[in-house]
């Protein structure tokens, strides 16, 4: 027997439970009904969760000490229960109902992937119009041809949905409103097995219509499975703070703030920095070309007091290909910029693309 998830009982109602539970951690789960079999998958299983009814005769058997043991019990206060937990070696004793939610949760972190989490990139428009979205749609549509399991994520509830920017908004798969009760640890593989696909590119963005913002729980989640599954997650966000936004700030190992190369960009873009620096750890400036009154880059950088990240110089194709859901950042001086950004942001932190 090979299975994620091996759950070693022939309690019925124990195992009903424990079944339920590894469906809504979204994980294959096998049963083994004695201790013969239950013998034979302890080591191959990402994770053990035996009953009290087998546990004494799994005991007997002396099975190989291992990481990831649990005893579960319905009657926590049934004599010997934690007894019985260390002569199989569990390494906890999880007493349900109550612990429902975290055995959820260890359940689905047993299968997750073991690598170095995504590197998360958070952009935000200086003013309105900057080009904040499609500096984020160039960005992950750059990381995924470059091989990068990436996923961009649409913040902005009033921004018309990045979705558009790719041409994407008919691809089929889940939204925001779809996540919009979700709590808690989510699988990564559910999420992307979700959510829509474009050129390799996966994207979380809304139905059109009217949208409610999404709640500071529900986008703590989407990041935390999105770190875990991907290698690059580019999030679009609104420079009006939200709760959500404050989360994906929080979150990202950089945020970019895209400024026209206008003295009143700059002083707007200044009041928005002012705001992402009490949530970000590395925030940074692209400044987006052409300068009609001559404003140098390495000046408004000064003005702002921000690392200059690199300049986005002038494409007048760039207009007609978000106009017809073209690809952005292919080629041109956007696509330059984010080919270079991507490989000085490799240097600070190195990412390998993931197994498929």
């Amino acid at each position: 027997m090979s299975a994620a998830i091996l759950i070693a009982s022939a309690d019925a109602e124990l195992l009903d439970d424990l079944l339920r539970l590894a469906a809504a951690a979204n994980v294959e789960a096998g049963v083994a009904s004695d201790a013969v079999r239950a013998w034979s998958a302890w080591r191959d299983a990402a994770l053990v969760v035996a009953g009290p009814d087998l546990a004494a005769e799994l005991a007997s058997r002396a099975p190989p000490r291992r990481p990831g043991v649990i005893l579960a019990t319905s009657d926590p206060d049934r004599e010997g229960v934690y007894r019985l937990a260390v002569d199989i070696g569990a390494q906890e004793v999880a007493p349900l109902p109550d612990a429902e939610t975290w055995l959820v949760e260890r359940m689905a972190a047993a299968v997750e992937p073991s690598a170095l989490g995504a590197t998360t990139v958070a952009v935000l428009g200086g003013r309105g119009g900057a080009g904040a979205s499609v500096l984020s749609a160039a960005l992950a549509s750059t990381g995924a041809g470059r091989g990068l399991r990436t996923l961009l994520i649409d913040g902005d509830p009033l921004g018309g949905g990045i979705d558009l920017v790719l041409g994407a908004e008919d691809a089929p798969g889940a939204r925001w409103s779809d996540y919009s009760e979700r709590r808690g640890r989510l699988s990564s593989a559910a999420l992307h097995d979700s959510l829509p696909a474009h050129g390799g590119l996966a994207v979380l963005s809304w139905h059109r219509g009217a949208v409610e913002p999404v709640p500071a729980e529900t986008m703590r989640s989407v990041l935390d499975a999105a770190t875990r599954g991907y290698d690059l997650v580019v999030a679009d966000l609104p420079r009006q703070p939200t709760d959500a936004t404050v989360e994906a700030l929080s979150t990202a190992d950089m945020t970019l703030i895209v400024v026209p190369a206008e003295v009143r960009a700059a002083v707007a873009a200044d009041r928005v920095a002012e705001v992402a620096r009490r949530y970000t750890r590395d925030l940074r400036l692209v400044v987006r070309g052409p300068a009609p009154g001559g404003l140098k880059a390495d000046v408004i950088a000064e003005s702002l007091r921000l690392p200059l990240a690199g300049v986005m110089a002038a494409d007048r194709r760039l207009a007609v290909a978000v106009e017809s859901g073209d690809p952005v950042g292919a080629g041109g001086p956007l696509g330059a910029f984010c080919t270079r950004f991507l490989g000085y942001l490799a240097q600070e932190r190195p990412v390998r693309p993931r197994q498929r």
